[in-house]
């Protein structure tokens, strides 16, 4: 996908954008440097308790995802989110049906921190998305009902950030996007989505990868910048003031369209 898909025409909607996923390619690694992982590696070692848990009732889940990732099914979780490059979380079902976070490793999270939201269901993990849950909420949960065992799907999904560290929990305090604005200062961070249903058990994986494109790179596309400066106009204000976005909206905008 490039940058300028990720902005759709017209006016803003929150819509699932899913497509077909290959999980092989979703999972294999794609740095050749080896410092993803070894940031991976370095956050799990300094504060495991943090960065992955899994309830107890949910080993299943893992064991089943290790086992169709050719990974040994004793692999422990922190040892298993050190292998990979993408974040992985557990879903499971509740006795109503209701997909709720039973746990995962979650190394470079955007704003959040897995233990604040463990046992919630996903309409739960979405309420602070102003607008959200109105729109896609019962076909969310369709969609995951209706996942079956090797099925995966994939979505995107994008904001700003002002630094590009990788790993965004409230805790660490990372800075935020404020003005004065410059497109070297901040980037789109990212966020390659894939759900697959678990073959053998009663789950979902969720696995997320973020990629960091500069603003000014990504000015250097006409389609995409034109993309972006379409998607800021049209978010509803409520949104921007969620994505951190609202007082750097006009400056900009004003970057973009010279």
């Amino acid at each position: 996908m490039s940058l300028a898909d990720l902005f759709p025409d017209g006016a803003h909607r929150f819509q699932m954008g899913l497509h077909p996923a290959e999980p092989g390619s979703f999972f294999a690694p794609r740095d050749p440097t080896g410092r993803i992982l070894a940031e991976r590696q370095r956050w799990l070692a300094q504060d495991p308790d943090r960065y992955a848990f899994l309830d107890p009732e949910a080993a299943p889940l893992l064991a089943a995802f290790a086992h169709s990732r050719s990974l040994p099914t004793s692999l422990s979780l922190a040892a298993l989110g050190g292998r990979l490059e993408p974040d992985v979380l557990f879903l499971a079902p509740d006795a109503t049906g209701e997909f709720r976070l039973r746990g995962g490793v979650l190394c470079f999270p955007t704003g959040w921190a897995l233990r604040d939201k463990l046992g919630g269901t996903v309409a739960e993990i979405h309420g602070v998305v102003p607008g959200l849950n109105q729109t896609l909420g019962p076909a969310m949960r369709q969609m995951l009902s209706r996942l079956r065992p090797g099925q995966a799907w994939q979505r995107s999904n994008w904001g700003l950030a002002a630094t590009a560290e990788l790993n965004l929990p409230p805790a660490l305090g990372r800075p935020v996007p404020e003005p004065p604005v410059r497109l070297d200062r901040l980037w789109l961070r990212v966020e390659e989505q894939l759900l697959m249903a678990l073959p053998g058990v009663a789950g979902l994986v969720f696995a997320i990868r973020i990629e960091l494109p500069r603003l000014d790179e990504l000015a250097r596309d006409p389609a995409a910048a034109a993309g972006l400066a379409r998607a800021l106009r049209a978010m509803p204000a409520d949104l921007a003031a969620y994505k951190r976005i609202a007082t750097i909206r006009e400056p900009l905008l004003a970057l973009l369209e010279p």
